[in-house]
């Protein structure tokens, strides 16, 4: 097969699609590689060290014009779109349910996309989002503590405190992998965190686990405008699978907050779990609502994109050589799991949470397999 993998045009995204060790692999296997002129760079990767892995380079229009596959990071933007090709399989994160824009280009692209982020595995996990769930993870702290400077328009507050004087405390809400990392990182920087979630299992299970390094609580109302009353860092990290995020937060609480406190909004890829979220990039990361500073960087992974790069690639190597193999519908055909990250086919909607935030038509993936 003849892969591509442009780069990455997205506001400070430097993430790269395919390293040159995967190139390596796919060549081994008798593929064929493109990669656009300094598609690695801000990875840590040269052109050099795509040719000698068998790459050839090429620009952006030969990526998109000659491609069967083309392999990337982040969802095409909308110059991107324009040059898909009908019947060219697209291998990215897509964010679909929040993006109707984005959704209605691919439906007339008429490409089969697959989204990263609802590829599952035998465990019912998505193991294509959990490695950048892990870095955005992470680094939600980091930025919220960064955000709570007071030259960031924050409160002033330092998460761990100081000598005397009590530590920020933080909530986090959601205790997927993402807000199991950021509490493990806010706890480690000294914070008092506390994590809700509404699964009693997953807190009974974190509660044992973690039980020295952090709290646990439900988030009933009470509870939760309780801890938002005291949080002075929030971090939201929610997830349902293919769909918009639900809203934690309305625009309404955020008068119980603190003036200076911070909202790191994680989810914000799937339309935000803040009511007064609105996307942002690392150019401009935050703004102020009512007192109370926004972070909501659409591509937080991008910051660290050689550690978020390599991540990445480790968990989607294995399914681009499925692909690269046996082409989309034997690769389906083969591993169902690959069948629940398509997202796109042909002009159809073929994941039911996507066309169910979209009111769009909704064709089930496992007839298009039998056509």
């Amino acid at each position: 097969m003849l892969i591509g993998c442009p780069k990455e045009i997205k506001n400070h995204e430097y993430r790269v699609g395919l390293t040159p060790a995967v190139v390596r692999t796919l060549v081994a296997n008798k593929n064929n590689v493109l990669i656009e002129k300094n598609a690695g760079i801000g990875s840590g990767f040269s052109d050099k060290e795509y040719i000698e892995a068998g790459a050839k380079i090429v620009t952006k229009l030969d990526i998109f014009k000659n491609s069967e596959m083309i392999v990337k990071v982040k969802e095409p933007q909308p110059s991107e779109r324009s040059k898909l090709n009908h019947g060219q399989t697209l291998f990215t994160y897509l964010h679909l349910a929040p993006d109707r824009e984005q959704t209605l280009d691919l439906i007339n692209s008429r490409v089969t996309a697959f989204a990263y982020e609802t590829v599952t595995d035998v465990e019912g996990s998505l193991p294509l989002l959990a490695p950048m769930s892990e870095v955005a993870g992470r680094l939600a702290p980091q930025m919220g503590a960064w955000s709570l400077q007071k030259a960031n328009g924050g409160s002033g507050k330092l998460l761990s405190g100081a000598p005397g004087v009590p530590p920020s405390k933080v909530l986090i809400i959601g205790g997927g992998i993402v807000g199991t990392q950021a509490a493990l990182i806010a706890s480690g920087m000294g914070a008092d965190v506390t994590l809700m979630d509404n699964s009693l299992e997953r807190l009974k299970y974190l509660n044992q686990i973690f039980y020295s390094k952090f709290k646990t609580g439900f988030p009933s109302l009470e509870n939760m405008e309780k801890a938002i009353i005291d949080s002075d860092l929030v971090i939201g990290a929610v997830l349902i699978p293919g769909a918009e995020a639900p809203k934690l937060i309305s625009r309404a609480q955020l008068s119980l907050m603190k003036k200076g406190s911070v909202l790191v909004d994680v989810a914000i890829d799937q339309g935000g779990c803040f009511e007064t979220s609105r996307a942002t990039t690392h150019d401009e990361p935050t703004y102020e609502v009512d007192g109370i500073i926004h972070y909501c960087v659409a591509n937080m992974p991008g910051a660290v994109p050689n550690t978020s790069t390599l991540a990445l690639s480790n968990a989607t190597t294995p399914f681009i050589l499925e692909l690269a193999k046996n082409g989309w519908k034997s690769a389906c055909l083969a591993n169902h799991h690959l069948l629940n990250g398509l997202n796109i086919h042909n002009g159809c909607v073929t994941n039911k949470p996507v066309a169910n935030a979209q009111g769009l038509e909704f064709f089930d993936p496992k007839n298009l397999l039998r056509l």
